[in-house]
């Protein structure tokens, strides 16, 4: 069995679901477009540079949550799938994930977007297994923070070693281990596996794909 892998935003996605539920909510009149837009924006271009902070981030990103009940967002993200996140999920990362499913190989999409935003998703893809930054829950609510380390970077390396621990297993305990993603966010999980493979990827990160003679593909129809 392959343990296979998946980056989610502008890598299955033709586009960035944690931008796009901010997005959504200044659209719905849920956050002050003048106040958000631009912070959205600004934090977007952050991370593609390298210089999040992801805390800071999730401070901003996880705030609205806390302000509505559950039954509320749930809605709201019904329409969101329907608005926003399907028209980017492209037929050939479809297909990608279904022949690595059909293969019988472990399957997880690993994001550092909140597992409320990329639960939906990830079922969408038909994926069992999400490792994300999780949002805290309590007393029937979300309280606007993260629990534990944030799927990002190093956390990212993190989550994921502790998700296969929790099934028995380990990175070296596959034959093939694939990564996919855009991200030079992500190198370190990308330098663990036996098989990174670069979709759609920045100028970074297309830059440490060629000189590792990594595989590059495109996942845009």
């Amino acid at each position: 069995m392959n343990l296979v892998l998946f980056d989610l935003d502008n890598t299955l996605l033709a586009g960035d679901s944690d931008f796009e539920w901010a997005q959504f909510l200044i659209s719905k009149g849920v956050l002050d477009r003048e106040v958000h837009e631009a912070r959205n924006l600004e934090f977007y271009e952050h991370y593609q540079a390298g210089t999040l902070d992801i805390h800071a981030f999730l401070d901003f990103q996880l705030a609205p949550l806390s302000r509505h009940a559950r039954a509320e967002l749930d809605a709201w993200h019904r329409e969101f799938m329907t608005t926003r996140i399907r028209p980017i999920i492209g037929a050939p990362a479809r297909n990608l994930v279904r022949r690595h499913l059909d293969e019988g190989s472990l399957c997880a999409i690993v994001t550092a977007t909140n597992s409320f935003v990329t639960g939906p998703i990830a079922r969408e893809f038909g994926i069992a297994h999400l490792v994300a930054t999780v949002p805290e829950f309590a007393d029937g609510r979300f309280t606007g923070k993260a629990r534990g380390v944030p799927a990002f970077k190093e956390g990212k390396v993190a989550r994921v070693e502790a998700w296969l621990e929790s099934l028995g297993l380990w990175l070296g305990a596959f034959e093939h281990s694939f990564f996919y993603s855009d991200s030079h966010n992500d190198l370190p999980l990308m330098s663990l596996v036996t098989d990174p493979v670069a979709v759609d990827p920045d100028d970074t990160l297309q830059t440490k794909a060629t000189e590792n003679g990594w595989p590059i593909m495109s996942l845009r129809a």
